[in-house]
């Protein structure tokens, strides 16, 4: 395994009607063919460089796809189950999305010519598994997409103290993402990251330290005591939408092929999904145990709403460019995977042409109308990324990682590690069909709740959605 995590860009192939020429032979194009990807052909300097992504980089982009908005809704699912489980679950939920995204660098090193889900789906299950999973793919990170447009117009409701009609606050933080999310490459993002992820977590932080030093959310009433529980009974609905709320937190592993073609060292990945892995972990653990602690069944969904309006204005105000970086990079994502389904094996998918910047655009404005319609039509937040994370979380992260291990693998000796992995590869398929299934019943249930009980604001409502 150490030999082919260390293939990096200049070991793969030419093309084999190139390689024999005798140029090639020469050396007259070996410089040139260096430059050659599986997945994106020739890159060369007049066009965006796919293979420019770091590993440190990397780890950004991992981070801020996972940590944004999965972290706002964790002490929401800790008041749902209690503190206890909500954490034991949390660490189940993290490993096995640790192993799932692990399994998607083996898999990506082992078939060099996958990009994305789909050409994951295409050699293991065929046409019809290529298409299933392209859909899958594209839907999943615009729902993501949609619940961070929410997110931003929630805090700009916040800031502003809904200073215009949500309607237009969702309008606006649509076209900061299509903006944003319109830069070609992971490469030149990844910036974005790094100021996004700063920006969330000081906010965050902010707000855990804030709801410590008061004792709890300045809107308790004066003789009120935190009513944090160790442990609950959830009717069958909440706990499977609350398992569901943690998938979607913890598996950003959807995204990772994607980030592993465009990385320049692709040896790096594993060290990549540790290290994100671990720190999100740690931060949502902390951050769900201590704003729970403080907040009891008063904790908002997003927290960044549980320490009374002033720290939630500052909150809020130093999150936006995080919001703003996690919605650019899952808009980017399907955006990017649409372009690459279209484009590729053609000299336009890696040039400045025309073609080129048209199809890209249209790709990008494409994703962000249809975010735009769910971030309106779904209004209640935690309900929002509960069905996003039992709809097509598991289905992505879960399901594929066992999938791809039985296809690696099936015809190797049967070992007791064989059989073990084997027996592990099948229990991330069952559960992770049993919790699409389940999960987005208990989504479904709870946002109709939310509605009936005014939980939320109605689709494209003008009324403050920043008081949840």
């Amino acid at each position: 395994m150490g030999d082919k995590l260390g293939k990096g860009l200049e070991d793969i192939e030419a093309p084999e009607d190139v390689a024999n020429t005798a140029d090639y032979q020469r050396g007259d194009l070996k410089e040139d063919l260096t430059t050659y990807d599986a997945v994106f052909g020739a890159v060369g300097e007049d066009g965006p460089n796919y293979r420019n992504v770091g590993w440190l980089g990397t780890v950004a982009l991992m981070l801020k796809t996972q940590i944004g908005l999965g972290v706002l809704s964790i002490p929401a699912i800790f008041d749902l189950v209690g503190v206890v489980p909500g954490v034991i679950l949390l660490c189940i939920v993290a490993a096995i999305a640790g192993w799932a995204s692990y399994m998607v660098g083996v898999f990506k090193l082992n078939h060099r010519e996958l990009y994305n889900m789909d050409d994951a789906g295409r050699l293991m299950f065929g046409k019809i598994g290529r298409e299933v999973f392209g859909v899958a793919f594209c839907l999943y990170w615009i729902f993501v997409a949609g619940s961070g447009i929410l997110g931003i117009s929630i805090g700009l409701n916040a800031i502003s103290s809904h200073g215009i009609c949500t309607a237009w606050f969702v309008a606006i933080s649509a076209c900061i993402g299509f903006m944003f999310a319109s830069v070609r490459t992971l490469g030149r993002i990844s910036w974005i990251a790094w100021v996004g992820l700063t920006c969330i977590l000081t906010a965050v932080l902010l707000v855990t330290i804030a709801v410590g030093i008061e004792g709890g959310p300045s809107s308790a009433p004066k003789s009120w005591s935190s009513d944090f529980k160790v442990s609950t009974t959830p009717s069958f609905a909440d706990g499977v939408s609350a398992v569901a709320s943690l998938i979607f937190a913890c598996s950003a592993t959807p995204a990772y092929f994607s980030l592993v073609a465009e990385m320049r060292d692709p040896r790096y990945f594993t060290r990549s999904v540790v290290i994100s892995q671990m720190g999100s972990t740690a931060l949502y653990v902390t951050i769900g145990v201590v704003v729970y602690y403080y907040c009891g069944s008063l904790v908002a969904s997003p927290a960044l709403g549980s320490a009374g309006t002033l720290i939630k204005k500052i909150a809020y105000g130093i999150s936006l460019p995080g919001l703003i970086a996690t919605t650019t990079i899952v808009l980017h994502l399907p955006s990017k995977y649409v372009f690459v389904r279209i484009l590729r094996g053609s000299v336009h998918l890696t040039s400045n042409s025309m073609v080129h910047w048209t199809t890209w655009i249209s790709c990008t404005f494409g994703s962000t109308v249809v975010a735009y319609v769910i971030a309106s039509g779904i209004t209640v937040f935690g309900s929002l990324l509960s069905l996003i994370g039992a709809l097509l979380g598991s289905f992505l992260a879960f399901q594929p990682a066992g999938c791809m291990w039985f296809y690696d693998n099936w015809n190797k000796p049967r070992t007791w590690k064989w059989y073990i992995l084997a027996f592990w590869s099948a229990f991330l398929i069952i559960g992770g069909t049993f919790m699409t299934v389940a999960g987005t019943y208990g989504s479904v249930v709870n946002i109709i709740e939310s509605l009936h009980a005014g939980g939320g604001t109605r689709p494209w409502s003008c009324a403050d959605n920043s008081n949840s």
